[in-house]
């Protein structure tokens, strides 16, 4: 999963860089989608759940919802406010931001406390838009981290246990 991920974001790199068809820099659409991309995360952390359907079409899916796709503003919103209790201290840190006119690439860390425990998670966020707004999200996060977020499995029973 490692291996397919690092693949992932040196294709992603090569392509983006590779592209010499916008000498200028990044085109206007692609640093709106960058910005887009950062007010939803600001309004995530600071709580603001209402500031949300500036940024987030209403029909908008997330696929990375723990139990399949979240469809919908008012469904993704909802999953956000679970999250916020959960962890109500992350905040994110990005280490690079790649876009282009649909797609913005965040390889960022998280970090806040779950549970009473101090949690840190690496990951890329890729967000389509369209039109202004997200309307796909995808959440790619470091496996260790991932089970780091897991509960510790149970103590194997001992055969005094099982004659039980």
């Amino acid at each position: 999963m490692k291996n397919l991920l690092s693949l992932l974001l040196i294709a992603v790199c090569s392509t983006f860089f590779s592209c010499s068809g916008n000498s200028g820099g990044m085109s206007a659409t692609a640093k709106k989608n960058i910005e887009v991309n950062d007010a939803i995360t600001k309004a995530y952390e600071a709580g603001e759940f209402d500031k949300l359907g500036d940024y987030i079409a209403v029909d908008a899916v997330d696929h990375a919802g723990e139990e399949g796709d979240i469809k919908g503003l008012d469904n993704i919103i909802a999953e956000m406010k679970k999250w916020k209790t959960m962890m109500p201290d992350m905040k994110g840190t990005t280490t690079k931001t790649l876009a282009d006119d649909e797609y913005v690439f965040t390889w960022s860390e998280s970090s806040g406390t779950m549970n009473g425990q101090q949690m840190k998670m690496t990951g890329v966020d890729i967000a389509k838009f369209k039109d202004g707004k997200a309307v796909e999200h995808w959440m790619y996060m470091d496996p260790k981290d991932m089970m780091n977020m897991m509960p510790p499995p149970p103590a194997p029973m001992d055969s005094t246990t099982l004659n039980k």
